[in-house]
């Protein structure tokens, strides 16, 4: 009876512990890659049957919904005044930082219209997997582009992409910036800015 007690309180001990501590995240190889492919399936799927900007568009930020960390990518591009700044400014920002990165990159897509991705090598950098891939260019070289990986928010996501040797997030993170700035570091107010860009 004294160790069915004993055995049923570190139980539950246990398995408080663990709702509390949240889930271990670590993310492995195998995860980050099948990420990858499925990304790089539905964007070269994008790429060879969408005809219009519009459609473009909102195909490309149903693919960046599904498969990018917008939480860590936008508070990122946000830097230091992302940690000051209202849960309720953050959620709006992120919504338009989001339509605003779908129609800014989508149109770069247009230009691969036709074009293979496939994979290379993945590397190991710690905290992430960064995923290598080539976008196959007919009558060019080839593009190369890497995908950072993380399960940062809780599941593999993408939360930058490495395009010929440059970091989208680390670009965004200046533009944003600057944007910021110029709407005197008033968030709500970059949100309806950028609206308009891309």
């Amino acid at each position: 009876m004294n160790d069915h007690f004993n055995f049923r309180r570190l139980f539950v001990s246990g398995l408080i512990a663990t709702l509390v501590a949240g889930p271990a995240l670590a993310i492995s190889k195998g995860r980050a890659i099948k990420l990858v492919e499925s990304l790089i399936g539905e964007i070269s799927l994008m790429l060879n049957s969408v005809k219009t900007e519009t459609e473009l568009t909102s195909t490309f930020e149903r693919i960046v919904v599904k498969y990018a960390d917008m939480n860590v990518i936008s508070r990122s591009t946000l830097g230091p005044r992302a940690r000051s700044a209202s849960e309720s400014e953050l959620r709006t920002f992120k919504k338009a930082f989001q339509r605003y990165f779908a129609r800014k990159y989508s149109k770069q897509f247009l230009n691969f219209s036709g074009s293979q991705i496939i994979l290379k090598d993945t590397q190991d950098r710690g905290k992430f997997f960064e995923v290598g891939a080539s976008i196959i260019v007919d009558g060019s070289s080839n593009i190369d582009v890497n995908f950072r990986v993380s399960d940062r928010s809780g599941e593999p996501r993408f939360f930058d992409i490495i395009l010929e040797g440059i970091s989208l997030l680390a670009s965004e993170r200046v533009e944003i910036g600057a944007l910021l700035d110029n709407s005197q570091g008033d968030i709500g107010l970059l949100s309806k800015n950028i609206e308009e860009l891309g």
